[in-house]
């Protein structure tokens, strides 16, 4: 099966025995560290050391999961991530989580959205994508990064 992709950033995650639960398969909470793991992937390979969460960064508003088939500790997964939508304050983001059997035939396991909202964490509030984080997104979803 040939997984047709939009997606320009992928991370690989190394699955983990306690990440197991007692059925066999990757516990369904474990979803939402995956796409932790892709966004701020995502954020560093766009901006880098730039970046200084401290001051200026995102805070999670919403995040959706649907879950397509069990992730198995044998298997080995990795996360696609893009920016789908980009309002004026928020953005959002899309997920996929690409598993491979020991045959290597990948399967989407999981699929999800989340929103996000741009934040100055020294004064506390919600504020307008930085300019240059806009520009960024654009050119690297556009292919230009």
């Amino acid at each position: 099966m040939q997984i047709e992709s939009q997606f320009r950033s992928r991370v690989q995650v190394q699955l983990r025995f306690k990440d197991i639960d007692a059925m066999g398969h990757v516990n369904n909470a474990n979803h939402l560290s995956f796409f932790e793991l892709a966004r701020v992937h995502y954020f560093n390979t766009l901006l880098g050391t730039e970046l200084n969460w401290n001051r200026q960064g995102i805070i999670l508003a919403r995040i959706e999961i649907d879950y397509k088939r069990p992730l198995l500790l044998s298997e080995q997964v990795e996360v696609d991530c893009r920016v789908s939508r980009l309002g004026n304050s928020s953005f959002e983001m899309e997920y996929r989580i690409v598993a491979r059997r020991r045959d290597g035939e990948p399967h989407i396991a999981a699929t999800g959205k989340s929103v996000q909202v741009c934040f100055d964490y020294e004064q506390g509030v919600s504020i307008a994508m930085p300019a240059h984080w806009r520009e960024k997104v654009l050119a690297f979803e556009s292919g230009g990064i």
